[in-house]
């Protein structure tokens, strides 16, 4: 971004326009957002005004979460017993697997890099979270498409 300034000055028998063309850019938004010591905003008689709640980073996220785990532990236990020769199976255990990783990569940036003191620096760790996961559900995609998918790929890994 490029940072213009304008400039009026008046003088009395005309006006002058001028304008300062700068080519130096606008780092203020990537600086870290200042907070009151402990965070504590207002006095002691205030009311507290909680956050707004985000039900998809908070409780609907631990379900979630809990849910993906569960349904893993079948899904891991298949290859054993049955062999690697169901590309269902192998193509969920995946998506689980992708789902699973990129739930607690987001819980570590919601944790340590916290909107309301890092501000873009959230929004874009979080961008490059989803980004990479799409690119993994790509990886997904072409390993059970043009190989035999995640069970063959640990077998071939195991037995070299």
């Amino acid at each position: 971004m490029l940072a213009r300034q304008s400039i009026i000055t008046t003088k009395p028998t005309h006006l002058i326009l001028q304008r300062q063309f700068r080519l130096i850019p606008d780092f203020s938004k990537f600086k870290k957002i200042e907070q009151p010591p402990g965070y504590i905003v207002g006095t002691v008689n205030d009311a507290y005004i909680p956050p707004p709640t985000k039900h998809i980073d908070g409780s609907y996220h631990w379900t979630y979460d809990r849910v993906v785990t569960i349904g893993m532990i079948p899904l891991m236990m298949t290859p054993f017993i049955a062999g690697i020769e169901f590309p269902m199976v192998d193509s969920a255990l995946s998506t689980l697997l992708l789902w699973h990783c990129h739930a607690g990569f987001k819980s570590c940036i919601i944790d340590y890099i916290p909107e309301r003191v890092y501000g873009i620096w959230h929004k874009m760790a979080t961008g490059l979270l989803t980004a990479g996961s799409c690119l993994g559900m790509y990886g997904i995609y072409v390993m059970e498409t043009a190989n035999n998918g995640l069970f063959e790929l640990l077998s071939n890994i195991w037995h070299a």
